[in-house]
């Protein structure tokens, strides 16, 4: 990496070599393509981005992610983002299912539950909406982002579909309570971008722009009818 080039995906990333956001997103690409694509080489790089999360992207004490790293892998940051850590265990779940790998899909249901469990102790407010992130310097980020409820009702479920714990079942409602009390728009339509720890909303944020599209509450929709309509059959 050039001393002076800037790799972030958006400003308030780091400019770092390589970044848990990417490596999230490239798996959720690889996984969808083969669903559809049983291609030999693609299968063998959806299974070694798996490894190399598992192995480098997860923090093994923790079982949270860590963000951003150096060339060699080493950690350039501590802040803990509880959305992404509940998004990313039930999509490294998704990517091992697909592979039909039943080593790795046991070693990564341990890993994706663990990751649950921690967010579901560590990243709930007691009005049940899931938090923003824990910063570098300490500081505990309590906005409520749209993205970050919808991801975690997703996440939560999963877990609830692995384990039948019932305190996942009871966080995916209270976090659709707290949604449809307070994220969603009624009167308008579609979600506000994010609300304050006392549910303001941030008014200055836009509801549609290149960073806020019906990628995640949508996805949420969708995987939730899936999931509770499999279960019902």
């Amino acid at each position: 990496m050039g001393g002076d080039e800037d790799l972030r995906l958006s400003g308030k990333d780091l400019n770092t070599a390589k970044s848990m956001n990417t490596h999230l997103h490239i798996l959720e690409a690889y996984t969808n393509l083969y669903r559809v694509w049983k291609d030999e080489g693609l299968k063998s790089q959806l299974t070694e981005l798996i490894v190399v999360t598992l192995d480098h992207i997860v923090h093994p004490d923790t079982y949270q992610f860590i963000l951003f790293f150096n060339e060699q892998w080493q950690p350039a940051s501590n802040t803990i983002s509880y959305g992404h850590d509940i998004e990313g265990s039930w999509l490294l779940y998704e990517a091992a299912e697909v592979l039909q790998n039943e080593c790795l899909l046991e070693r990564v249901e341990k890993v994706s539950l663990k990751m649950a469990k921690k967010v579901l102790e560590d990243g709930i407010d007691s009005d049940g909406s899931v938090m923003n992130e824990l910063e570098d310097n300490g500081h505990l980020d309590k906005d409520r982002v749209w993205w970050v409820q919808a991801e975690s009702m997703v996440g939560f479920y999963n877990a609830f579909q692995l384990t039948k714990d019932p305190a996942y079942y009871t966080a995916v409602e209270s976090l659709w309570k707290y949604t449809t009390k307070y994220v969603i728009d009624h009167k308008n339509g579609e979600w506000y971008w994010k609300l304050d720890k006392d549910n303001h909303v941030y008014q200055d944020f836009p509801k549609v722009e290149p960073w806020k599209c019906p990628y995640h509450n949508s996805r949420f929709c969708f995987e939730m009818i899936e999931r509770i309509s499999e279960e019902q059959r």
